[in-house]
């Protein structure tokens, strides 16, 4: 199995030798996984900087201390894959965050489409979003990633047509492709956009202004997901196919 991994806002400059690990962090490895001496640890800043590290010694409840190695940096992903998921009800917008974070997704747009039950607006679109980017922080760790998903600000629909007008492949999931998304030609490099829509459906309005920009509607198999499902499924489709996961 591989080591746990905890996140620090930074490295010192170069890396390597006796780093400190505390606060939420350090007692989460002390308390929680009571890691001790010996033990591997994996620290990374979330943005691909990462170090091998062993535990040397704990201090009190919330101080792990331990010997990095040389901090490295993974390279991104190509191509990159963004998934633009509709605002579902409930706590399935964190259940598909998790899910895609788990499943490799690079970036996630939330997106307030038209038949969206849930609205963000104001205190609660800033929780809604907190929610979200703490969900593939915890995620990204859960799965030993040291390159969590970007969360980006909620978009209008507007705004993801512009998002899809600047991708190498941009894809709508939609009843209506007459392609599978099984079979739609991938780049071998830049970016993959992919448009979940909500419970009820990406509006006709939706989809037109999607084409417009450039996107295509695919269909990704013959049964119905939900919108918290969809996009886990549909990325891990593209990231065996484009060859991410061999």
């Amino acid at each position: 199995m591989t080591a746990p991994v905890f996140v620090v806002e930074h490295f010192d400059a170069g890396g390597g030798g006796r780093y400190v690990l505390d606060g939420a962090e350090g007692r989460h490895a002390v308390s929680v996984k009571r890691l001790r001496a010996g033990e591997d640890v994996i620290l990374t800043d979330g943005a691909g900087r990462w170090a091998d590290c062993v535990v040397l010694d704990t201090e009190g409840k919330d101080r792990l201390i331990v010997q990095m190695d040389s901090v490295a940096e993974e390279p991104e992903e190509s191509p990159r894959i963004t998934v633009v998921q509709a605002l579902p009800k409930g706590d399935r917008g964190e259940l598909a965050v998790e899910t895609m974070t788990e499943t490799g997704v690079d970036a996630i747009v939330p997106w307030v489409a038209s038949r969206c039950i849930t609205q963000w607006k104001g205190e609660r679109g800033l929780k809604g979003l907190a929610k979200w980017r703490a969900t593939a922080r915890e995620a990204g760790k859960q799965s030993r990633r040291v390159r969590f998903p970007e969360v980006a600000d909620a978009m209008t629909t507007k705004q993801v047509a512009a998002l899809l007008a600047k991708a190498d492949l941009a894809a709508v999931l939609h009843e209506s492709g007459d392609e599978p998304l099984a079979t739609a030609e991938l780049p071998e490099q830049g970016e993959i956009v992919l448009v979940i829509g909500p419970e009820g459906g990406v509006s006709p309005e939706e989809l037109v202004l999607f084409t417009e920009a450039g996107a295509r509607a695919y269909r990704l198999g013959r049964s119905v997901l939900r919108t918290s499902t969809a996009g886990t499924a549909a990325a891990a489709l593209l990231l065996g196919r484009t060859g991410r996961w061999s």
